[in-house]
Parts: structure tokens; C-alpha cells; sequence
């Protein structure tokens, strides 16, 4: 064997045999560029906006920097697609299909990839392609300016999903049905009386909109904004659509890097048929992947997941067995991942501990606590990593009322940043909208867009 495609063959009869399982993998060698803009943009095609050049700017300067290297990008689905630089060393291209096997197996059988292959189809690329197209058609027909508003909108509010709901939704009538969603009926008879100024229909009270807090707020916004025109519509859900597919990815992160990681070692060290000087240049290739920190430094301030996941899965599996932990795997996300399984023993072995940084650099250690630990490692996981926002009310004259849950996510907004975005909100709700938060120091506070017209 001398070529990738011969133990790539090999490879997969072993991750067979070790009792992986997965939907067919594609690999496919890619230059290095290709795959700077599809780790950036998250997909090979997607709809185009300025945020992902500036992403594509701060990726480069951390390549030139040596602090970010891309050996692969893994696209769960049926089959599976997988791209490999084609710059690598055979042996990296090695340890990275044995790398990507393990994301295969981990997409088939943990239940949130499953639910998300279930809810949105299998075939994500494609998907993307198509969304990409239509958001192309709508540029030709409306123009740079108007598309792109729409999409800094939406793209502002593309973790504000509700992961617990279902990705096709349907509007729920004004009296619930046993708390299931049933599609609306529209009264032409009821919605004359909605055109007249001050004017109810007789003998009908609407129920309030929303009846409870909503916090999918790109289907929120996209099925009760009055004045969206249908293509704007369209551009919100195929945002939401995509923030659905990306969540389990971000959910199961250092499960899913931790196993992809586990298995790759396993399979080099189990893999006879490696000739010794490619299996020592892959393994070397596996520990600058797993190292806890960056080259040449001594302390990390951040977790590399790749490193925690791999050393709990390695431990899991020492103590526990491979089927215990393949059903760890199928149940758990990132949350019940290491509250459950990250132990004292563990977090002193990785010398683990909460920091804090005084505003004159200095960082100081405040707790070894295991629990702190774990939480400090979670709280940016928490709703996709953004404050946690529910659409509340509607006024008559349409006003929105949108209210911070800072006690579930523990902190005050940004309010720069949360004016920036009520400002891309505004442009295309149209009527005045209310953030009800809290500044950074826990103190009540509103804010309040209105359309420049207003």
C-alpha cells in the first residue's frame, strides 16, 4: 500500500470490525484554500454575506500566526462528506480518515444527530446549495442593499432558535388543542375587521401573541411579521434551518472531537498494516491534535475540547468498557457529558481550574471546586453561546416586546451590542420593538428601537 485511498480501504474494514458504525463516508482531497473558506463559511455553499469575509480574515491572520491549523472539515449526513487537505502528509490524511470514521460513528448513533437528520433530511450540502440559489435569485431580483439588511437580521439572531422545538413548525389555532400545533385557519370574515383602525371582530377576543414566551425567534419573526414579503421570509427560515443542523455540532463538541479523537488513536495503534515510520508520523500528527495548550507555553486559559474529550473517553472506556461507552455516546450532549463523567480525580490530572483576569492582566486562579469547573467549561455552551431572548407580546398597533431571561443564562447583555442588533431587527419587523435586560452590573433596563419613519 502507498497511496491514501489503499489504507483508507483498510482503515474502514478495521473501524468495522472494532464495532463502528456510520452512513457511508466520501472522502475528498481539497486545496488548502477550499478549505479555509468552507471551515469558514461552515459549508462548501451557503448564502453569501460580508460577516463571513470578516471570519475568513481572523481565520487567516491565526493561520500566519501558527495558532489555527485545518486537517479536515466532516459533514454528517447520508452519506457523510468529508474533505481532506491535500497538502497534508500521507501520514496526517491517515489519522484524519481514522479522525473522521469516529465523527461518523458518533452522528449515527448519538440521538441529538439523530433527531437533526430526522427533522431536516440527511442531504445538508445540497440543502445549503439550494437555500444558496434562492438567496442568489432574490439578490438579482431586489437587490444587494435590501438582501443583505435581511440577512444581517437574521444572521444577528442565528443561535436565537428554540432547540426543543420542531424544525417544521406550524402556527398554533387561538385555543390550543391539548398543547399540539395545528395548522392555522384564516377566517375572511374575522380578518376584515383586522384592517379597520381601532376595530375588533364582534364577539371574539384574540388570544395574546404569543400565549407563551417564544423563544425561536427567527420563527417567530418570520411567521408574524406583518410587512415581510415572502422571500424575506424565506430568508429567515433558511437561517433557523441551518442554526438546526449546526447545533448538535456545537452540543456535543467535546463529545464528538473527544471520540473522533479516541478513535483515530485506537485505530493507528490496532492498524498492523501501517508501516512503522508513517504510524510514528501519524501519532505525532495525534498529539499536537490532543495537546492540552499551544506550542511552547505552559499554562492553558482555555479548553481545547479535542484534549478533554479524549482524555474522559479514553478514561470512560478503561473503566467502564466499550459498550458502556457507545451508550454514553447515543444519550448524552456536552452538558450530561461532563457533569456525569468529569471527576476530581480527572480535573486534577488535567490540572483544571476557574481564572479570573483583573483588569490590569493579571490572572488569578479562584477555584479548583469541581463543580465550578464544569460549569465554567458549559456556561458558554449554553443556548448556542448567546443570551437567552423570548419574543412576549404584540401590541395592536404591532410594537414587539422582546424580554431578556438573564436569570437562566447568568448574565447582563452587552448593550452596545444588543442595540446593533434590535437595529438590524427593526428594518425588517417595521414597527417599534422593546428589549426588556439587564446591563452587566444586574441592573433593569429597557431598550427601545423605532422604525426611522416613526
Amino acid at each position: 500500500m502507498t497511496t491514501l485511498p489503499d489504507y483508507a480501504e483498510r482503515i474502514e474494514a478495521l473501524a468495522h470490525e472494532l464495532g463502528l458504525r456510520y452512513h457511508p463516508v466520501e472522502f475528498e482531497l481539497v486545496p488548502d484554500r477550499f478549505m479555509m473558506e468552507t471551515a469558514v463559511y461552515g459549508l462548501p455553499v451557503r448564502m453569501p454575506h460580508w460577516s463571513f469575509g470578516v471570519r475568513y480574515i481572523r481565520e487567516l491572520v491565526q493561520r500566519n500566526m501558527g495558532h489555527s491549523r485545518i486537517f479536515e472539515v466532516m459533514f454528517p449526513g447520508d452519506p457523510c462528506k468529508a474533505y481532506l487537505v491535500d497538502a497534508n502528509t500521507l501520514a496526517e490524511n491517515v489519522l484524519v480518515v481514522a479522525h473522521v470514521l469516529g465523527h461518523a460513528d458518533f452522528s449515527w448513533r448519538n440521538a441529538l444527530f439523530k433527531r437533526s437528520m430526522q427533522m431536516a433530511g440527511g442531504r445538508i450540502l445540497e440543502q445549503a446549495a439550494g437555500r444558496a440559489h434562492r438567496i442568489e435569485a432574490a439578490l438579482a431580483d431586489h437587490g444587494q442593499e435590501r438582501v443583505e439588511a435581511v440577512l444581517d437580521a437574521a444572521l444577528a439572531l442565528e443561535a436565537h432558535i428554540d432547540v426543543n422545538r420542531a424544525l417544521h413548525r406550524i402556527t398554533p389555532p387561538a385555543t390550543p388543542q391539548h398543547g399540539e400545533e395545528v395548522a392555522r385557519k384564516p377566517d375572511a370574515f374575522y380578518s376584515r375587521w383586522q384592517t379597520l383602525p381601532g376595530e375588533t371582530a364582534p364577539g371574539k377576543r384574540d388570544a395574546p401573541t404569543p400565549q407563551h414566551p417564544e423563544y425561536d425567534l427567527l420563527w417567530f419573526l418570520a411567521e408574524h411579521g406583518r410587512e415581510l414579503e415572502p422571500w424575506e421570509r424565506d430568508v429567515f427560515l433558511a437561517v433557523r434551518e441551518e442554526s438546526f443542523y449546526f447545533y448538535p455540532v456545537f452540543a456535543c463538541q467535546i463529545m464528538n472531537e473527544g471520540w473522533a479523537s479516541y478513535w483515530h488513536a485506537r485505530l493507528l495503534r490496532e492498524a498492523d498494516f501501517l508501516p512503522q515510520d508513517l504510524y510514528v508520523q501519524a501519532i505525532k500528527a495525534h498529539s499536537d491534535v490532543v495537546r492540552p495548550h499551544a506550542a511552547g507555553k505552559t499554562l492553558a486559559l482555555s479548553i481545547n475540547p479535542y484534549h478533554l474529550g479524549f482524555s474522559m473517553w479514553e478514561r470512560i472506556v478503561d473503566r467502564r468498557g466499550l459498550d458502556a461507552a457507545m451508550a454514553i455516546c447515543a444519550e448524552e450532549d456536552d452538558f450530561g457529558f461532563v457533569r456525569n463523567y468529569l471527576d476530581n480525580e480527572l480535573a486534577a490530572e488535567l490540572d483544571l481550574f476557574v481564572y479570573e483576569a483583573g483588569s490590569d492582566g493579571e490572572v488569578r486562579v479562584v477555584s479548583r471546586d469541581l463543580h465550578a469547573i464544569r460549569e465554567a467549561i458549559l456556561a458558554p455552551k449554553f443556548n448556542f453561546g448567546s443570551p437567552r431572548v423570548a419574543a412576549t407580546g404584540i401590541d395592536e398597533d404591532g410594537s414587539l416586546t422582546l424580554v431578556h431571561d438573564h436569570r437562566s443564562d447568568g448574565r447582563g447583555l452587552d448593550l452596545p451590542r444588543a442595540e446593533r442588533v434590535l437595529g438590524y431587527v427593526i428594518e425588517l419587523w417595521r414597527k417599534p420593538v422593546t428589549l426588556h435586560t439587564v446591563d452587566d452590573r444586574g441592573n433593569k433596563r429597557e431598550l427601545t428601537k423605532r422604525p426611522r419613519s416613526s
